[in-house]
């Protein structure tokens, strides 16, 4: 009788203990999903961004990785550089200005073509001949599988003038690194090893 009693005592002993494991168990596996949904509701939450809307009202804004947007921001920097470069207008300051503003996006491979126009009498023909310069970029192909970035834009000039226009296919080519953003260069890169492949005349339209 008395063997039949203990070994019901151990078998009440071992069922406690297994009851106890599980209880355990479930507890910490309970804490731990507590503590992982609470790490990624603080996550989502630092995702969010509020903004005052002229002193009135807060507006939300969602906030993501930068480098998810260096792609766009790469495509962006190349075609205002272009924009500026090309883009001239028969005036000296603003001609200055432009390029002025192109350089703080690149190195001195663009000032080496700027210098090189500007002593052979480009720039001035542009003024005194009362000629528009314009440029459409048609695209940009960025490699980012290698650094520094390689990059190919196509674009097409015209050259307006009283009596016709001429329209140029550009191609250029250049090196891109990561920067420090600034006024001046908002998107954080520099224009390395520019190169004109090529820029030359496709047809002449009579005005």
């Amino acid at each position: 009788m008395e063997f039949k009693s203990l070994k019901n005592i151990e078998s009440s002993f071992n069922k406690i203990r297994l009851f106890s494991m599980i209880y355990l168990i479930s507890c910490t596996a309970i804490t731990a999903f507590s503590i992982f949904k609470a790490y990624d509701f603080a996550e989502q939450q630092r995702e969010k961004i509020y903004v005052l809307d002229n002193g009135k009202s807060l507006m939300l804004a969602l906030s993501q990785d930068a480098s998810q947007n260096r792609p766009i921001e790469a495509r962006e920097h190349v075609r205002r550089f272009h924009e500026l470069f090309f883009t001239l207008s028969p005036d000296k300051k603003a001609i200055e200005g432009n390029i002025e503003r192109a350089l703080y996006l690149a190195d001195k491979s663009p000032f080496n073509y700027y210098k090189d126009l500007s002593e052979s009498g480009y720039y001035n023909r542009i003024i005194s001949g009362n000629i528009h310069q314009m440029i459409q970029v048609d695209s940009i192909l960025c490699d980012f599988n290698t650094y520094p970035y390689s990059i190919t834009t196509y674009a097409s000039q015209q050259i307006i003038r009283e009596s016709n226009i001429t329209e140029r296919s550009l191609i250029t080519h250049c090196k891109l690194v990561n920067s420090v953003r600034s006024d001046n260069n908002p998107q954080g890169f520099i224009i390395e090893n520019f190169i004109i492949q090529q820029n030359k005349d496709v047809r002449v339209l009579d005005r």
